[in-house]
């Protein structure tokens, strides 16, 4: 059974999309393309239709990461669709938690740090927007180390589904 995972910072602009790609990245390296289906939202609905953040695209196309993700927001039906909701932070995780139709969609929600392992003093991830060029590159390197994590959970859920 294919794994769904959503991605949620606040705009969808910047974090959320950069692990979406961040995360695409790994799975298509790891030829689990097929296994895995990556998406992102934001709980604020104000930049739906943008792209990711000018900034954040091209700190991840340094690193050879393409974000062509557009901007959306979190819907009840995302509840339903996805098998893990990843919050970036804890502001978001609990509005997830707040727009949840019911117990069972609240377990599906994670929060990224949850999947840090090289960066573990880190409780959340950083919003990088009114940061200069080195928040989105400490974004990226958090993201790379969680997304690393949670493809090495997926692989072995994936595995025993076999």
């Amino acid at each position: 059974m294919k794994q769904r995972i959503l991605f949620v910072c606040l705009g969808n602009i910047c974090r959320s999309p950069a692990a979406e790609a961040m995360m695409q990245m790994l799975v298509d390296r790891a030829g689990l393309s097929g296994d895995i289906y990556l998406d992102s939202a934001g709980t604020y609905g104000g930049h739906a239709g943008d792209r990711s953040d000018v900034r954040m695209r091209r700190a991840a196309a340094a690193r050879g990461i393409e974000m062509t993700h557009r901007a959306r927001q979190v819907r009840e039906e995302d509840f339903e669709r996805f098998d893990r909701i990843i919050a970036m932070d804890d502001n978001n995780y609990e509005a997830l938690f707040r727009l949840a139709p019911n117990r069972d969609a609240q377990n599906k929600i994670f929060r990224f740090r949850e999947y840090l392992r090289r960066h573990r003093d880190w409780s959340y991830i950083p919003d990088p927007y009114y940061e200069g060029h080195e928040g989105f590159e400490l974004v990226l390197d958090l993201l790379e180390d969680g997304c690393a994590t949670l493809l090495e959970e997926l692989r072995q859920e994936v595995g025993q589904e076999r």
